[in-house]
């Protein structure tokens, strides 16, 4: 599944007068992310020697079937040669359904009771006035008084954010576990989403990194996702909740900047 800890098997055999090497956690493993990697003592018979590791990854593409290789390296005096293996394949297991294209309503047919002895000619009198009185309010300070509302809307939002992204965060720091990572990335997307009006919630992490134009938040967003896919704990977790903060800052203002512009 998206974000599994699964292990790969590297094997090589080579004569025993040749310098091989396996790569380390320092190598690019691509759209893989490396978790840890065991290795077993060299078995050397009549001249051969065999070699071999198991990397546990976690795959974070949508890609439904994967092929990948790690190759190893073999040392010359000044260069070196990379070994690749025949790729594996690693197929995806999807556990969302999809959402049917049909949605079916409940009938709701119960009759309700209306109350009577309504004053209409009151009301209708009362709305009139009121209809007068906007449309000349809106003629003389439409503009700004409906900038100046979506604003106070827009900072009301934010303050209620911040109070529960406090809240989510402080949890994530006490207690770093699966429903405590999904509660602070859903809490964000749905914000930015609020903010933007595009689908967060929808995309992938790299397709928030493409309409932010960050690609570092890729890196960023998986410092916490790792929580929820591997059930490990990234040292840059403070950082990515930090950098997370930023970001709808900055969107925020723009949103401002942005309605202030039309007064």
């Amino acid at each position: 599944m998206l974000g599994e800890r699964v292990g790969y098997v590297l094997k090589a055999t080579y004569p025993s007068s040749m310098d091989i090497l396996f790569p380390d956690s320092t190598y690019q493993f691509g759209s893989m992310e490396y978790l840890s990697k065991q290795t077993f003592t060299s078995y050397t018979e009549d001249s051969l020697t065999l070699d071999s590791a198991v990397y546990f990854l976690s795959n974070f593409s949508l890609e439904p079937v994967k092929s990948y290789r790690i190759p190893v390296f073999e040392i010359l005096r000044y260069d070196s040669i990379s070994h690749f293996p025949e790729d594996a394949k690693l197929h995806l297991v999807l556990t969302i359904d999809e959402l049917p294209d049909v949605l079916t309503y409940q009938e709701n047919n119960a009759y309700q009771k209306i109350s009577t002895g309504i004053n209409y000619p009151l009301i209708i009198l009362v709305i009139t006035i009121g209809l007068v009185l906007l449309v000349v309010a809106f003629f003389l300070f439409g503009n700004r008084i409906h900038d100046a509302w979506l604003i106070y809307l827009e900072k009301r939002k934010r303050k209620r954010f911040l109070v529960r992204w406090q809240l989510a965060k402080e949890r994530l720091a006490r207690q770093p576990d699966l429903s405590s990572a999904d509660e602070l990335l859903g809490l964000w997307k749905s914000y930015m989403e609020s903010l933007t009006g595009s689908p967060f919630r929808e995309w992938t992490t790299t397709e928030i990194a493409e309409h932010l134009n960050q690609p570092d938040v890729v890196k960023t967003i998986r410092d916490i996702e790792i929580i929820i896919y591997a059930d490990k704990v990234s040292d840059n977790l403070d950082n990515a909740c930090q950098t997370l903060t930023d970001i709808s800052e900055n969107t925020f203002n723009q949103k401002i900047k942005s309605y202030q512009a039309h007064e």
